[in-house]
Formats: C-alpha cells, sequence, structure tokens
C-alpha cells in the first residue's frame, strides 16, 4: 500500500472513531468504546464475513505493519500520560487502607482469573492462566469519578479511598505484567541483552535484571528529574520541554524491552511517574501529549483493537468463557477491594460502594489484553471478551454507584466523615480521554 492510501485510512479511522466517540459519551459511556466500535466497522471482522477481502484494500481497513507503528506509538502516549497524571506525594499520603484495597483488588481478581483460564484452557499453560488474571486487576475509574462528582460524593471517605487505590491498583498491574512477561520467557524474543545473559530462561535471572531495571531507571530518572527542574526555571512552558518529555519517554519504553525485556508500556509509565515529580512542568506536558496523542495515535490504537478482532472463531464455548470472565471480573472487584474495606470496620454499604466503584475497566485492561496477544500467550479470538468487559463494566458502575447513594442524597458534597488513615484526596491514574469539538 502507498503512502497516499495510508493518509487516506487514517482519515477514514479518525473520522469513525471520534463520531463513535462523540456518540458513546453522550450515552454516558467511554470514548475508547466508540473507537473499538469504529475499528470494527472499518474493518473485516464484520465485511470478511460475507466477502473474501484481498490484501491491502483501502476499505475495509486490514492490519498493516504501518498501522501498527501507529498503534505502538498511540500505546505508549496512553502509558506515558498515565505516569504523568500519577502524584506520588499525595500518593505517599493515602494511608494503608488504600494500599490494602488496592492489593485486594488485584489479587483476587488475579486468582479467579486464574481459575477460568485453567476451567477453559486446561491445555493453555500457567501464563495463559496467568494473563487472564492479570488482564482484569487494572481499574479505569474515569466513570466512577463522574458519578461521584455529580453525586457529591467525589471528596467524601469512599471517593476518596476509591481514587488513591485505583492508581496503587494500576502500578501493581504493571509490575505484575512485567513480572510475567519476563519469567514466561517472552522477554527473551524481544531483548537480545535478556537472551545474551538469560540464554537458559532462568525465572530467578529474569526477576533480578527486572529489578536492575527498576533500579537504574529510578537512579537515572533522579537525574532527569533534576535537569527538568533547572530547564522549568530558566524556560518554563516551553515547547522544548514537552519535546524533551517525549525523548524520555522513547528512549524509556525502548530500554525496557530492548534491554531489560520488560513491556514498552511499562517503560513509558515510568517514564511519565519520573517526570510528574515535577508537577508543573509534568500538568503542562500532560496538555500538550494529550492533544497530540487523542488526535491521532490514541483512536488509532485503540480502533486497531477493533480491526483487528475477528468473528469468524466465534462459537458457544467463547461466549461461555466470555460471560465467565466478564462476570468474575466484576465479582472479584466487589469482594477483593469490598471485603478489605470492611476488615477496616467500614460499614457493609461504604465497603460495597467502594468495591463498586473498583469494577470498570477500560484502556490498560485492554493494553495488557493486547500485550498478551501479541506475545502469543491468548488467542485472537479472546479480544472479543475483553472488550465485553470494557463495555458492561463500563455501563454497570454509574448504576450501581446511583443505586448504592441513593439512600444519603441528603447529604452535601463531602458531608461523609473526612478520610481516616492520613488519607487524603488524589489525583486519578485513570487515563482520561479528554473530549476535544
Amino acid at each position: 500500500m502507498d503512502a497516499l492510501s495510508f493518509i487516506l485510512q487514517l482519515a477514514i479511522i479518525l473520522f469513525a472513531s471520534k463520531t463513535l466517540g462523540i456518540l458513546m459519551r453522550k450515552l454516558g459511556l467511554p470514548q475508547v468504546l466508540g473507537f473499538i466500535i469504529a475499528g470494527v466497522l472499518v474493518g473485516p471482522a464484520i465485511w470478511g464475513l460475507f466477502f473474501e477481502i484481498p490484501e491491502n484494500t483501502l476499505l475495509p481497513i486490514g492490519k498493516t505493519p504501518m498501522l501498527e507503528a501507529f498503534a505502538e506509538v498511540g500505546v505508549v502516549f496512553v502509558m506515558f500520560t498515565a505516569g504523568l497524571e500519577t502524584d506520588l506525594k499525595e500518593l505517599k499520603n493515602t494511608g494503608l487502607v488504600a494500599f490494602i484495597v488496592a492489593l485486594g483488588g488485584v489479587l483476587l481478581p488475579l486468582g479467579l482469573g486464574v481459575l477460568v483460564g485453567y476451567l477453559f484452557m486446561p491445555t493453555a499453560g500457567v501464563f495463559t492462566w496467568l494473563f487472564i488474571g492479570i488482564i482484569i486487576t487494572a481499574t479505569s475509574v474515569g466513570i466512577t469519578v463522574e458519578t461521584l462528582r455529580e453525586l457529591g460524593k467525589l471528596k467524601g471517605k469512599v471517593g476518596t479511598i476509591v481514587l488513591s487505590a485505583a492508581i496503587i491498583d494500576d502500578v501493581l498491574g504493571i509490575v505484575v505484567l512485567s513480572i510475567v512477561i519476563s519469567l514466561a520467557g517472552a522477554s527473551a524474543e524481544t531483548s537480545p541483552v535478556m537472551s545474551f545473559i538469560n540464554p537458559n530462561n532462568l525465572p530467578i535471572i529474569s526477576i533480578l535484571w527486572m529489578l536492575v531495571f527498576f533500579v537504574v531507571a529510578i537512579g537515572v530518572g533522579f537525574l532527569i528529574s533534576k535537569l527538568f527542574k533547572v530547564i522549568e526555571q530558566r524556560h518554563p512552558h516551553t515547547r522544548r520541554i514537552p519535546i524533551f518529555s517525549l525523548v524520555v519517554c522513547f528512549v524509556y519504553a525502548y530500554v525496557a524491552e530492548k534491554v531489560f525485556g520488560i513491556a514498552e508500556i511499562t517503560g513509558a509509565f515510568i517514564a511519565g511517574v519520573i517526570l510528574s515529580v515535577n508537577h508543573k512542568s509534568a500538568e503542562y506536558v500532560d496538555r500538550k501529549i494529550t492533544i497530540n496523542s487523542y488526535m491521532i495515535f490514541a483512536p488509532i490504537f485503540f480502533a486497531g483493537i477493533g480491526i483487528k478482532m475477528s468473528f469468524a472463531g466465534f462459537n458457544v464455548g467463547l461466549l461461555a468463557f466470555a460471560v465467565c470472565f466478564v462476570a468474575v471480573a466484576i465479582l472479584g472487584k466487589i469482594l477483593g477491594c469490598g471485603l478489605i474495606a470492611k476488615a477496616f470496620k467500614m460499614n457493609v454499604k461504604d465497603s460495597l460502594r467502594i468495591g463498586v466503584g473498583m469494577i470498570a475497566r477500560g484502556e490498560v485492561c485492554l493494553i495488557v489484553a493486547e500485550k498478551g496477544i501479541s506475545a502469543g500467550f491468548l488467542p485472537e479470538d479472546y479480544r472479543t471478551a475483553v472488550v465485553m468487559l470494557v463495555l458492561v463494566s463500563s455501563m454497570l458502575a454509574p448504576i450501581l454507584l446511583k443505586l448504592l447513594f441513593k439512600e444519603k442524597n441528603n447529604e452535601k458534597q463531602g458531608g461523609e466523615n473526612m478520610p481516616q488513615n492520613g488519607l487524603t484526596p488524589v489525583k486519578v491514574t485513570e487515563i482520561s480521554l479528554p473530549e476535544t469539538k
């Protein structure tokens, strides 16, 4: 396919993505769902059921190296902005409750996901089962935040714990993802350095090498943050700051995967967290990166998920898996987070609210699923189940939250007892999809 034809394909993808993204927002759903549906409509998933589609056609749009490259940049941008929106100082003040709630919201869904994987794919192997569990660990609380704000509960005890736990939840999920990729030996396929130092794929060496990455990343990041402070003081809010930030992001993403055998999204996320220390420049960089990301790269990444979907292999067995997968993903968060909250002597209603506030899934869930599919741990047919989870959880979270808070409508915003255990409101690590008209 020539460059001009590819440019026209980009125009088709962006128009379809934005149009359906706006429609989803009007329906009270995340834009990301519109992006994915747009990919399904312009891709071969539906068209291929009726026609024999040759390669390199203008429509339907198929998976091409150029499209994959754009999508790769998109996923790096998404995770980089997630890191930029993390405030380490405020995260430090969230106390023990939020951390344990997040831990419960990771471990129980992970275990239930492994169980579902074992029951439906008993011969697939432990790493496939683990990836099924990892997919459902990440929380996406954008819809939860808007619902809590509408109900006047965002600054209350429940809202604070949900927002704090969501940040920790994302970090834990990414760390678990990196560990499993290293242990599975998938890192050796992408990292020549890893293949050299660990030719026999020993798990202990993989874990140690991953720890070296975090030590190096944090050490170098400390120097980078100092350098950015100097640049910020001398040249505040100039274009060189976001450009240099992108350089750091791309270098971290490359080094993470090609040198240390860790997913590039982990490198991009760590780069964002490092730069988030400089709050003023981080907010400025976040605004600039977000504009570029969600104008072109992020929609192409999420539409690419829809383009790669296929209904040809969809059957009763896959439908049964999808139903169980969605059920354990939702129940795992409600029980894992809610029971921990109850253990900290919160009442049943507030514990249930916290659990429900953590059930929504979004971008990180989709990104992790794509990593598992590209690494060969999951068949491509199972992408449909992940999209179903995002859709169902995004619709269910606000409905259940409004029902659970219905009895307390007479309370003013912040009227609940303010957070105990030193909890303070924090920024959301949710990878938001801003509306640009």
